[in-house]
């Protein structure tokens, strides 16, 4: 029985030795697989942060790229010899001028090896006076006002471009607009009055939407403009001109010599005023009628050029002109002007005027794609009628053709645009007011036909015109971020 006993707990000591053999080669083997699946884990850990900081390095050159936009550099987001680093990663990439105001991005980022890449549009944010053709925005909050466009078959109403009103937009008739209607308040027309874009797809109306104005008033212009009017006339002298009767006028070396003050030929127009009124008209021009309106042979008004003869040695283009009083673009013995200097770049000028700017007669450009010209109206407190613009001939309503930045810090209102001469009007440029674009071109059954054509080259950043405040556009100064989205790595 002893023996039988002692060979019992040997056998269960054999079994336990056994078992743990087996305990520990399992156990060695699960160590093994952890360790295996942890550091395939690591591995992949350390792959998808490098995936994460190679798409922020690309993200990184984005921002990068509409910083620089909204500072006015030129972009530069490195090469891939030659990245630009950011933490533990790096970028490069292009951007590429759309020509519309909007750039396309495309970003690479890099990060261990790892490369992922997005491709974005950064474009200057809309709403506001420059990105409109016709903006109003009834800084009075008048609940009635209505912008009105109307007319039938070919006296039709056209605005090629955007528009806003700060409270109801009404198009009637066969008015159509190819653009975008924006209003506080509401739109209402006809089924077709909105066109489809370029691509043919619909366009629709928006509502319940509220745009800025520019801060003019804070411009200081009385202190900052570049050349001061009233300043200037405080050594003028009368003379006649061929212009028009006499005037108080400049010499021609003196860059303000391209207005003349209270002519005596249109006494009935500056003694109806409150304030002290200048004509654009150069009295050392022979007189140009233009007889059929069309620009062919337009009353020319010449900058200073130091490279003429006789205009002094500081030139008149790209300066800001203000007037703390009323200008007038009328002349009793020419249909239309046009502005002349000989700068290859075009001309750019802005006339800012603290009373109210009378226009009758027609403006062209001279060189369309590099010109501009901007009239702005600020209101006078001691004036109850200033911050206006009045569009139209009184006498005669023939105007045709106006080529301008324009925008009225109290109305834009019509004067007698529905006269049986003004068949049709042309704006090129921007029809703008802080308060109300009120134009009235429907009498005794007659239309005055109006085509408004908003020029973006100031809202897309291809010209400048002096002392303009967030020219190209009011509501919000820099670039947004339009679209962002990751591409294939070029």
């Amino acid at each position: 029985m002893q023996r039988s006993l002692c060979n019992s707990r040997s056998a269960r000591r054999g079994n336990a030795l056994l078992m743990s053999l087996v305990a520990i080669v399992g156990l060695t083997g699960i160590a093994g697989a952890i360790l295996a699946s942890s550091l395939s884990t690591k591995k992949e850990v350390t792959s998808a942060v490098d995936r994460t900081r190679a798409l922020y390095a690309a993200e990184a050159g984005v921002s990068a790229a509409l910083s620089q936009l909204t500072a006015g550099t030129t972009p530069n987001l490195g090469s891939a010899s030659a990245p630009v680093s950011v933490g533990t990663g790096a970028y490069y990439g292009d951007v590429v001028n759309n020509g519309d105001g909007s750039f396309t991005v495309t970003s690479v980022g890099a990060a261990n090896g790892v490369q992922r890449a997005v491709q974005a549009v950064i474009s200057r944010p809309s709403g506001g006076v420059f990105d409109n053709a016709v903006f109003a925005g009834n800084s009075s909050n008048n609940p009635t006002y209505d912008m009105l466009f109307g007319g039938t078959g070919a006296a039709a109403d056209r605005v090629i471009g955007d528009m806003y009103s700060g409270n109801r937009i009404t198009f009637a008739g066969n008015a159509t607009i190819d653009g975008i209607p924006r209003a506080f308040d509401s739109f209402t027309g006809p089924a077709g009055a909105i066109l489809p874009d370029a691509a043919g797809l619909p366009r629709f109306a928006e509502t319940g939407t509220t745009q800025g104005v520019p801060d003019f008033a804070g411009m200081n212009y009385a202190t900052t403009a570049d050349v001061n009017v009233g300043a200037a006339f405080a050594s003028a002298t009368y003379a006649s001109s061929g212009q028009g009767g006499s005037a108080y006028q400049l010499p021609r070396t003196n860059v303000a010599h391209i207005f003349r003050k209270h002519p005596s030929d249109r006494r009935t127009n500056w003694t109806a005023t409150p304030k002290e009124d200048y004509f654009l008209e150069d009295p050392y021009q022979t007189l140009r009628s233009d007889s059929t309106s069309d620009g062919s042979d337009c009353n020319r008004v010449q900058l200073n050029n130091p490279s003429l003869s006789g205009y002094g040695t500081r030139s008149g283009n790209k300066l800001v002109y203000y007037i703390d009083g009323n200008l007038w673009v009328h002349n009793n013995s020419t249909m239309s002007f046009q502005l002349r200097h000989g700068d290859a770049q075009g001309i750019q000028v802005t006339f800012i005027v603290k009373g109210n700017v009378y226009i009758s007669d027609n403006l062209y450009y001279k060189d369309a794609a590099r010109d501009g010209i901007a009239f702005v109206t600020l209101k006078d407190s001691a004036v109850t009628d200033s911050g206006n613009i009045y569009f139209g001939d009184p006498s005669f309503g023939t105007l045709i053709r106006m080529d301008s930045y324009m925008y009225a810090e109290n109305n834009f209102i019509d004067n007698n645009l529905d006269a049986s001469g003004s068949l049709s009007i042309t704006v090129k440029g921007i029809m703008t007011a802080g308060n109300q674009v009120a134009i009235n071109r429907d009498s005794g059954g007659h239309h005055s036909k109006m085509t408004v054509v908003h020029d973006t080259r100031v809202s897309a950043g291809v010209l400048t015109l002096p002392g303009l405040p967030s020219a190209a556009t009011s509501a919000t100064t820099g670039y947004v971020l339009s679209m962002m989205r990751e591409v294939a790595v070029p």
